[in-house]
C-alpha cells in the first residue's frame, strides 16, 4: 500500500475482543452495564459531595473532581466499543480518533495528577494537621485544580500533534478496541524513532511526575505515623488514607501492568484484556472504595435519601 499522510481520510479497524457472535453478545450485555454502573456510581459521589456541607472540605473536593476524571475517562472508549459491538463496525475515522485520544489522554493525566494532590493533601492532614485549614485554603484548592487541568490538556495535545504527524496506509487494523497510541506507533508507515523517544519523555514527565509525588508524600505518612505511640492512632491514621491507596495501587498497577505486558510479551490480546481493567474496572469501583468505608459519605448519602420533595 501507497503511504499516506495522516491528515488524509485514512481509516482505522479495531479487530475487538471477539468475533464469535454469542460472546459479543455477552459482552454488550456486561460494558453496557458496567458503564451503566459507573456513571452512576461516580454522579452519585459528584451529587453527594455537592449537596452536603459537611464535605465542603478539600478532600472531598477533590474526589468530586476525580469522579468527574472517571466519567470523562471511560466515556473516552467504554460507548464506542459499546457501540462498535451492537452495530458490527469496528472502524474509526482519523479525525474521530483524534477526538477519542484526546479525551482519553486528558481525562487519564486528570486522574493521575488528581491523585497525586489527594495525596498532598493527605500528607498535609496527617503530618500537619493543627495547619491543615491554613496551608489546604480554597485558593490553593483553585490552583490546585488549575494545575491538574493544564497538565491534563497539554498532554492530551501533545499526543494528538504527534498523531497527527504520523503516515499511515490506506488502511490501520490494531488488535485493540479504542485508539491506543502504542498500537498506533507500530502501524504508521514512516519512520517513528523520534516519536518513541517522545513518548516516554512524555510518560515520565506527566506520568513519572505525580507518582513521584504520591511516593514521596506516603513516605512522610508512614515515617509520621510510625512515631504515633498508640496503635488506635497509627490505625486512624492509616485508614484516612486507606481508599485512597487502593485506588492507587488499583490505577498505577493495572496501567503498568498494560506496558509491561506490551514490552515483555507479543501477545496483543493480554495488553487489550489489561486495558479493559484500567479503563472500566477500575472507575467503576472507585466510589465504592470511597463511599463503603468512609462514615461521612454514607450518612450523607443517607441524608439524601431521606429527604422529601
Amino acid at each position: 500500500m501507497d503511504p499516506h499522510n495522516g491528515t488524509e481520510a485514512v481509516e482505522i479497524l479495531f479487530l475487538g475482543l471477539s468475533d464469535d457472535p454469542q460472546v459479543q453478545a455477552v459482552l454488550f450485555c456486561l460494558f453496557l452495564s458496567m458503564y451503566l454502573v459507573t456513571i452512576t456510581g461516580n454522579l452519585l459521589i459528584i451529587l453527594v459531595v455537592s449537596s452536603d456541607p459537611h464535605l465542603h472540605s478539600p478532600m472531598y473536593f477533590f474526589l468530586s473532581i476525580l469522579s468527574t476524571a472517571d466519567i470523562g475517562f471511560t466515556s473516552s472508549t467504554v460507548p464506542k466499543m459499546i457501540w462498535d459491538i451492537h452495530t458490527q463496525s469496528r472502524i474509526i475515522s482519523h479525525a474521530g480518533c483524534l477526538v477519542q485520544l484526546s479525551f482519553f489522554y486528558g481525562f487519564g493525566c486528570l486522574d493521575n495528577v488528581i491523585l497525586a494532590v489527594m495525596a498532598y493533601d493527605r500528607f498535609v492532614a496527617i503530618c500537619h494537621p493543627l495547619h491543615y485549614p491554613v496551608i489546604m485554603n480554597p485558593r490553593l484548592c483553585s490552583r490546585l485544580l488549575l494545575l491538574s487541568v493544564c497538565m491534563s490538556l497539554l498532554e492530551s495535545q501533545a499526543h494528538c500533534l504527534m498523531m497527527s504527524q504520523l503516515t499511515f496506509c490506506t488502511h490501520v487494523e490494531i488488535p485493540h478496541f479504542f485508539c491506543d497510541f502504542p498500537q498506533l506507533l507500530k502501524k504508521s508507515c514512516g519512520d517513528t524513532s523520534m516519536d518513541n523517544i517522545l513518548l516516554y519523555l512524555i510518560i515520565v514527565i506527566f506520568a513519572g511526575v505525580p507518582i513521584s509525588g504520591i511516593l514521596y508524600s506516603y513516605s512522610r505518612i508512614v515515617s509520621s505515623v510510625l512515631r504515633v505511640s498508640s496503635t488506635g492512632g497509627r490505625y486512624k491514621a492509616f485508614s484516612t488514607c486507606g481508599s485512597h491507596l487502593t485506588v492507587v495501587c488499583l490505577f498505577y498497577g493495572t496501567g503498568i501492568g498494560v506496558y509491561l505486558s506490551s514490552t515483555v510479551s507479543q501477545s496483543p490480546r493480554k495488553g487489550e484484556v489489561s486495558s479493559l481493567v484500567y479503563t472500566t474496572i477500575v472507575p467503576m469501583l472507585n466510589p465504592f472504595i470511597y463511599s463503603l468505608r468512609n462514615k461521612d459519605i454514607k450518612r450523607a448519602f443517607q441524608k439524601l435519601l431521606s429527604r422529601r420533595p
